[in-house]
């Protein structure tokens, strides 16, 4: 069977609090072998580390979404330090971070400071970093060329902004697709054939984004290979080959081999 990887989902959201065991089922049964579930906040970063190390091919994130950047604490990084270092290969990443200036739900001021320092614990602690941009393709071009060098990273459901993807293919960062591949309104085709075939990722963003044909319901990690097939059609290629590539690729980027566990 095809294996996917839905290197992007929050499956601590209270969407999944009724039947969490059944989506990873359904997820399992269309060949999602693997899962990293992003954290939004500390607390929820704290509960997806909990439900990573109790669940079969479940790892996690920590970090703080811009969304929620006004809200954090002064020792929200610290705490995300302590997470990532108490539970190393559980924890693959520092993220979800970034700038959203589309909602503007957290100053701008604080969205910029606190995407620096998971920069800079990204790099300080050897872990990729998962980045929102909306809105902001100046300002996160910004960051990517002021950060430390080698810092790893992924610009998660991409939609387009030259700048940050010029930034994040000079520094050897990963490009992922979401649903919005699938949509009619996506227009960053062109960009999406530039990004080398060893540094591009598929997501759900579940339970948000659900891709064509089940737009309107619930998201959930089973629909990834529709992800897939949206992707495919936009590279002319077959969905096993996309399927495959995004696997090795997602592997590599969050340090897991094939020796380890998947989805029971």
């Amino acid at each position: 069977m095809t294996r996917y990887f839905d290197t992007h989902c929050h499956l601590t959201d209270a969407a999944f609090r009724e039947d969490r065991e059944a989506v990873l089922r359904r997820a399992s049964e269309a060949g999602v072998a693997r899962v990293v579930t992003i954290a939004s906040t500390v607390p929820d970063a704290e509960e997806a580390v909990i439900f990573a190390r109790e669940t079969s091919g479940v790892w996690s994130t920590a970090g703080v979404h811009p969304h929620q950047a006004g809200e954090a604490a002064g020792d929200a990084v610290a705490r995300l330090r302590s997470l990532a270092e108490g539970y190393p290969g559980l924890v693959v990443a520092v993220g979800e971070t970034g700038l959203d200036y589309h909602y503007d739900h957290s100053p701008r001021s604080v969205q910029r400071s606190l995407f620096d320092a998971h920069l800079g614990l990204g790099a300080e602690l050897g872990l990729p970093v998962v980045v929102h941009a909306r809105d902001a393709d100046d300002d996160i071009a910004a960051a990517l060329r002021g950060m430390a060098p080698g810092t790893r990273g992924v610009l998660h459901c991409f939609t387009g902004g030259v700048q940050a993807f010029t930034e994040a293919m000079r520094a050897g960062w990963y490009v992922s697709l979401s649903g919005i591949a699938s949509f009619q309104s996506f227009q960053a085709t062109d960009l999406l054939r530039d990004v080398p075939e060893d540094r591009l990722l598929i997501e759900t963003d579940a339970p948000y984004l659900s891709p064509v044909p089940v737009r309107g319901r619930r998201n959930e990690p089973a629909h990834v290979p529709y992800v897939a097939e949206a992707v495919a059609k936009h590279l002319n290629r077959g969905v096993e080959e996309v399927a495959a590539l995004t696997w090795r690729n997602a592997n590599r980027f969050y340090g897991l081999t094939d020796a380890e566990q998947v989805l029971a």
